[in-house]
């Protein structure tokens, strides 16, 4: 299908705003945030100007993993409420024009899964090879040498079958065998039974991980780049553990099921590593695949400068599948606090990155409290709830800091999150971006978030064009976005000094952000103009 032809498809160039359930709003004051929640304030979603949510995991889980963890994929966890607080909020989402796009997690489980329990009571049982198990090594040790995310091997020893289990994880997220047709089918049971419940699209989480290769081969060591690695992970090169070949196969499954169903479903996937974009478009290639995926380009990226942002975009501006971007999200420390220079005004920083996002070629992700501008919490060891943090502590940047209660009323117990004590404290440096502030203030983050997504909807060339980079430099960031004869040119000055950019003078100006005076732009200045060819 092309670009022009996708252009009308909802999702093609739409906002998705993430919401973390823990952490967006408790109803009922036991520190957790949950459904009911969510839905009460889905006013202020609406508000932003964005087409759809995405809510992370509140499916059945111990939360080892905060519900990536996965004990029944079709029910909602008790601390989230239940399936009728699920239908509620879909009801009052559609209701105010919003989609709702859930994860799926099907690279692995919790090991309080059902299908686990089973699978590891014996090598004959119905579910055996639903999960990865291997025999030892002559000597004991694991089958192969492939490593956790989170921190040592991959292979815990189970003494019920004598065998090792794969987890890319934790331990308590043991792996499916993504290569069994049986498995594979239950996995489609579950995405149809959240269809039926009128779910308008899928995240699928860490999805090149959900098959490996089957003869268990070691994987090579990474060559040293300099960086301080704080993982025996990041050692390696994932030949063997993730992104194995068989799974566009399985991906076209799923995009056919969806197909299936009336409303234009989504489909989105969740691809890091080494090798993400080659997999990203591979997973994303043609109609009958995933429709767009999203990596860790700027989720991790130490600086927000052009040359960074070339090196992510470039690849998909020929003509390639339809990319998906974010800055922020439950993974990744806030983004203000990664990139805002030492001096700098952060909210000067924040409108820029904001304006630029809505510029991008691509869908585009804002997780909860993006809008507000929030600098990342600094939580200390004893309150961490993050395994990979605590494990790694403190090389490893807590994702748990980027995961606080959202700050809904300024002068409110745990800024409006609810009446009990949070799960994670409250950002004192929060208070004063509280939504009840920034609603007040026209010239807030929040108020100019609803400005630039109205300006991309605005534009169709800024929703759903070709991306063409004209400059990036050490401060200038400059592109033009093309449809069907609009044409817009976006300059930024990504740096906290003074730069220059020439354009020509047929160019009308649209929006500007900072001190833009003719060629010249202040720090953190911008310009979006617009020329209509005949």
């Amino acid at each position: 299908m092309t670009e022009t032809a996708n252009a009308r498809r909802w999702w093609h160039g739409a906002t998705i705003y993430q919401i973390y359930p823990r952490s967006f709003a408790d109803s009922n004051g036991d520190g957790i945030g949950d459904l009911p929640g969510i839905t009460a304030h889905l006013d202020h979603v609406a508000s932003l100007g964005v087409e759809a949510m995405w809510l992370s995991p509140f499916f059945t889980s111990p939360m080892k993993d905060f519900g990536y963890d996965v004990a029944n994929y079709c029910n909602v966890d008790p601390i989230f409420g239940t399936l009728a607080d699920f239908d509620a909020l879909i009801a009052r989402a559609h209701a105010l024009g919003l989609k709702i796009i859930i994860d799926q997690v099907w690279s692995h489980t919790s090991d309080e899964h059902p299908w686990f329990v089973e699978s590891r009571s014996s090598r004959t049982n119905p579910k055996a090879d639903w999960y990865v198990w291997a025999d030892a090594k002559p000597d004991g040790s694991p089958p192969s040498n492939w490593q956790s995310v989170f921190g040592g091997p991959a292979w815990t020893w189970d003494a019920r079958r004598g065998q090792y289990y794969l987890h890319n994880f934790l331990k308590e997220q043991p792996q499916l065998h993504g290569h069994n047709a049986e498995l594979q089918e239950a996995l489609l049971d579950t995405a149809r039974f959240w269809l039926d419940r009128g779910v308008d699209g899928f995240r699928l989480d860490a999805i090149n991980f959900a098959m490996h290769d089957p003869e268990l081969r070691d994987n090579p060591p990474m060559p040293s780049n300099g960086k301080t690695r704080t993982r025996p992970f990041d050692f390696q090169r994932k030949l063997y553990n993730q992104g194995h070949p068989d799974i566009p196969a399985f991906l076209e499954r799923v995009r056919a099921l969806l197909d299936s169903y009336d409303g234009d479903r989504f489909t989105v996937a969740e691809i890091g590593g080494d090798d993400a974009t080659r997999e990203m478009k591979l997973f994303c290639a043609g109609d009958t695949r995933l429709n767009t995926a999203y990596g860790f380009d700027f989720l991790y990226a130490p600086e927000l400068s052009p040359r960074i942002l070339r090196d992510a975009i470039e690849p998909w501006d020929d003509g390639s599948p339809w990319p998906s971007w974010a800055f922020e999200n439950h993974d990744a420390p806030r983004a203000v606090s990664r990139w805002l220079p030492a001096g700098a005004d952060a909210d000067a920083f924040g409108r820029i990155k904001m304006l630029l996002l809505a510029c991008l070629r691509g869908n585009i992700f804002l997780y909860n409290g993006e809008e507000l501008g929030l600098p990342q919490v600094e939580i200390a060891f004893e309150d961490l709830q993050d395994p990979e943090a605590i494990a790694n502590w403190p090389l490893t940047l807590s994702r748990d800091g980027a995961r606080t209660p959202m700050p809904w009323a300024t002068d409110a117990d745990n800024l409006g999150f609810g009446a009990g004590k949070p799960w994670l404290p409250a950002g004192e440096a929060h208070r004063p971006l509280a939504v009840d502030r920034q609603e007040g203030d026209a010239r807030s983050l929040l108020n100019f978030t609803r400005h630039v997504l109205r300006l991309r909807n605005a534009h169709p060339a800024l929703r759903s064009g070709s991306m063409t980079i004209v400059e990036a430099s050490d401060a200038i960031l400059a592109f033009e976005r093309e449809l069907e004869g609009q044409r817009l040119l976006c300059v930024f000055n990504l740096s906290n000094d003074e730069a220059t950019f020439a354009a020509s003078a047929d160019w009308r100006v649209i929006e500007t952000i900072g001190d833009v005076d003719g060629d010249r732009f202040g720090p953190f200045a911008a310009r979006v103009a617009i020329r209509d060819e005949a």
